[in-house]
């Protein structure tokens, strides 16, 4: 039985003279599965239509130019190369062929073995090219997990600095509004690292202190009601990986004071042992809290801030990456799909991935989960439309809100606020950027947005 062989390479010929098309194809047939097409017109309809990894096409015809067959090539595949063929008195428009993507041109009359050179290195070029991008995906596969897909430039920012703190046992502190991805962005910087161990998480608001703290540092035999034999704590159990310290903000202020000497020392006391243990555990923390407003507050021990404070990282709310949304949902969707399998539902209509777009996702990527989940359970066509959706994305009016007067008289103060509001959600909340376009220092710019103060209350007692 014969082995398959990789077919070879399809290559389009595209020539106003059947001679010289019908030449060219005989010549690259032992090397190649060469197409002939003998008018501009037929190229543009065969490289729309049909797959091709490369096209050589000669740039004078009468009915469609050359220039014209490489842009629908482009459309249709970009990274597709395409070869001009010309003769010499045309070496302007070879070279605007060139400034407008094709990979290389020759000049009429050339040798076809020159020919077979270049088509060789622009088709291996274009596999280096696709296996390059796809060792990169998948190098990059535990780092863009669900909710870390995107390529607008604040996630991408984000993600950069994910690349350079991941090797580096310093803490991280991980700062969003709730449903943005910070677990996600800690297993990312968990699986990008070189620590061996496991990756550890606790969810600090869940449990009550004491059992916090237990948990944490572990308990020995006898050291409460219940403790019917010694167990080690996720500081132990997380050793040579990584702990992650969820919603840090909520932790008690006594079992703060317990972690910042754990963090100190790397050394922990299980309670009711009298001896401390070595740890060690790289720990990314994660907080929906203004720590900073906390330490104000007393409700946050600011030694311990600043300790976990080292490498801080902002993941953006979804309406700052609007960028990103129809990524990710299209990425839900599939998942969904693969939940269940009954579901007609394959892809969105062009006016449900538009409100999509235009929402305010208060919930951020987590309310995007679920819409889409919703939307698979609950649909009955392939398509998910518009009306598909939840009834408050349809009715949101978030993209224009922060501008809405619903006939009403406001201040100017106000509505400087709401511009300006408006203005940085357009611009992906960089501030740098917002000021700059509006004309103003940044500190203008925090002055507009802070909430008006209450005017002071009327003093009864007065006259």
């Amino acid at each position: 039985m014969k082995a398959n062989r990789a077919r070879p390479p399809r290559v389009l010929v595209v020539d106003d003279s059947p001679e010289m098309a019908r030449m060219l194809c005989d010549a690259l047939a032992q090397r190649y599965q060469a197409v002939l097409a003998t008018s501009g017109r037929e190229a543009l309809d065969l490289v729309a239509r049909e797959s091709f990894d490369a096209v050589v096409t000669d740039l004078r015809m009468p009915d469609a130019d050359g220039l014209q067959v490489l842009a629908a090539s482009r459309r249709a595949a970009p990274d597709r190369p395409v070869i001009v063929m010309t003769a010499f008195s045309a070496i302007d428009s070879a070279v605007e062929s060139i400034r407008q993507g094709a990979y290389h041109y020759l000049t009429k009359p050339f040798k076809v073995d020159e020919l077979v050179i270049f088509l060789g290195r622009a088709i291996e070029e274009v596999r280096l090219r696709r296996e390059a991008r796809a060792l990169r995906n998948a190098m990059r596969k535990d780092l863009s997990p669900a909710g870390l897909l995107g390529r607008s430039k604040a996630m991408q920012a984000v993600l950069h600095v994910v690349e350079r703190v991941a090797d580096s046992p310093v803490p991280v502190l991980i700062t969003g509004e709730t449903g943005t991805g910070k677990g996600l962005l800690a297993r990312a910087i968990h699986a990008e690292g070189r620590r061996n161990g496991p990756f550890v998480t606790v969810n600090c608001a869940a449990l009550p202190e004491q059992l916090l703290e237990s948990e944490l540092f572990g308990h020995v035999r006898g050291a409460f009601t219940g403790a019917t034999s010694s167990r080690p704590g996720l500081f132990m159990e997380a050793s040579g990986g990584t702990l992650f310290l969820d919603e840090v903000g909520e932790m008690a202020l006594p079992l703060q004071a317990k972690l910042l000497h754990a963090l100190d020392a790397s050394a922990v006391r299980p309670v009711g042992a009298e001896k401390e243990q070595p740890v060690d555990a790289r720990i990314v923390a994660a907080s929906n809290r203004d720590l900073r407003e906390a330490v104000r507050s007393g409700a946050f021990r600011e030694d311990l801030l600043y300790r976990l404070d080292v490498v801080t990282l902002e993941v953006p709310p979804l309406r700052h990456r609007r960028d990103d949304v129809l990524e990710l949902a299209e990425h839900f969707l599939n998942e969904a799909r693969s939940r269940h399998a009954t579901s007609p539902v394959t892809h969105l209509s062009t006016e449900a991935a538009e409100k999509l777009s235009s929402y305010s996702w208060p919930g951020n990527v987590r309310e995007l989960q679920h819409v889409m989940e919703r939307a698979v359970v609950l649909g009955r066509d392939a398509e998910v439309k518009a009306t598909d959706l939840p009834l408050n994305i349809l009715e949101d009016a978030a993209r224009a809100a922060e501008l809405s007067f619903r006939g009403d008289v406001i201040p100017v103060r106000e509505l400087q606020r709401r511009y300006a509001a408006w203005a940085l959600d357009r611009l992906g909340g960089r501030r740098g950027e917002t000021a700059d376009r509006l004309g103003i220092d940044g500190k203008t710019l925090a002055k507009w947005l802070a909430e008006p103060e209450a005017p002071p209350q009327a003093n009864p007692t007065k006259p």
